[in-house]
């Protein structure tokens, strides 16, 4: 039972000093998906993503309601899609694409995963696959990308950072008419973490579940306040 003293703070925490819950994710695990050509493969994925996700958006408002805190966002992470595409990487936008248009038909904010880790080298599979991020990131609406280039362990692959830097350049391009918006939805990483809820950087691991859910809280007003009430020494 939680006791006045939480119930009264957790309600100043909302109402006066901000806190939401910035973001609930659903990693899906996409592994599964993989068939005999691309064209089989996007519809596995699109299927999969349909059946997991379908009560994704209706729960959070639900839960949202029924306790009253904000939920912000309702989002969806995948496999890093060039493990799932490693054996066409050439048509790596047919899956980009089935996954956006999930995204849109559940009401879904962004889905993020169309991802390569490339922190200690570079496969040829994951060459082509860098290379259709922009015209990807162009043609969809919800869809996030993500390149781990490095960590702590490996180093960096420097290969990979001078690959990104002309992939910004040709997202900007190709997205020039809308602001260049594709690059808001474009993250290189290091030190990428498997559960990492918000975008555009998410991914869902390959270490974690079959399918899982993590929730990002942005309380920068219960920190601000927090704060305020230490000693200024």
């Amino acid at each position: 039972m939680f006791s006045k003293f939480d119930v009264i703070e957790t309600i100043d925490m909302v109402e006066k000093e901000h806190l939401d819950i910035r973001t609930v994710t659903m990693g899906i695990s996409l592994l599964s998906c993989i068939r005999g050509s691309a064209e089989e493969t996007a519809q596995a994925v699109y299927d999969r993503v349909m059946k997991k996700a379908e009560k994704l958006v209706p729960t959070a408002e639900e839960l949202s309601l029924e306790y009253g805190i904000p939920i912000v966002n309702k989002r969806v992470s995948v496999t890093p899609v060039s493990l799932v595409t490693a054996a066409f990487p050439e048509k790596s936008a047919l899956v980009g694409r089935a996954l956006d248009r999930a995204a849109k038909e559940l009401g879904i904010d962004f889905l993020g995963g169309y991802s390569a880790l490339v922190q200690k080298g570079t496969a040829d599979y994951e060459e082509v696959f860098l290379k259709s991020i922009p015209d990807v990131l162009a043609t969809t609406e919800r869809l996030c990308s993500s390149v781990n280039v490095g960590s702590s362990r490996s180093g960096i692959n420097m290969d990979a950072v001078r690959t990104m830097g002309q992939i910004f350049l040709d997202t900007a391009f190709l997205t020039k008419d809308n602001d260049s918006l594709g690059c808001a939805k474009l993250v290189v990483f290091c030190n990428a973490v498997e559960d990492n809820p918000f975008m555009a950087g998410a991914f869902h691991g390959p270490g974690e579940a079959d399918c899982c859910v993590h929730v990002g809280v942005s309380g920068p007003g219960a920190v601000r306040a927090a704060l305020a009430k230490l000693p200024k020494d």
